[in-house]
């Protein structure tokens, strides 16, 4: 039988370098940010560098694209952490160091349990996303779908 965990990733388009002024304090707030996730009831698994931060990993082969994938028990445990109010203060903010979006950004799929994304994976499921809308094999927050019958 097997079980299935709740895989996300969301991407943003910085409008400069990471190593800029203009990112100093988004790059301040990654520490925290990233703490808060990893001590967050139902918080699985988070890509991240040696250094515990993810900036150096690129999708669609854009180095201007920040990528944020973990994994979480269900909808409710993500959504959780996602509404928490310190990340909501620094997700405010987040036209200060990122271009508005013109496309979906953000997806959600079911992975058996103990299975780690990649960058790659999450590619694909991005693109499928974009291409085809909201599917079981690739969603968002607003059109769930359940895990596949075990």
């Amino acid at each position: 039988m097997t079980s299935y965990e709740l895989a996300q990733v969301n991407i943003s388009r910085m409008l400069e370098p990471i190593d800029s002024p203009l990112l100093a304090n988004f790059v301040a707030a990654l520490g925290r940010v990233n703490a808060l996730a990893d001590e967050a009831d139902g918080f699985v698994w988070r890509l991240k560098e040696d250094g515990g931060y993810a900036t150096g990993f690129r999708i669609f082969d854009d180095e201007w694209l920040l990528v944020n994938l973990s994994v979480w028990r269900d909808p409710k445990a993500l959504d959780a952490y996602v509404y928490h109010p310190e990340h909501r203060a620094v997700m405010r903010r987040r036209r200060e160091w990122f271009a508005r979006p013109t496309e979906a950004m953000t997806v959600l799929w079911w992975v058996p349990a103990g299975h780690r994304p990649t960058p790659q994976e999450a590619q694909q499921k991005l693109t499928l996303l974009r291409a085809e809308g909201p599917t079981p094999e690739a969603f968002t927050m607003r059109t769930l779908f359940e895990p596949p019958a075990v």
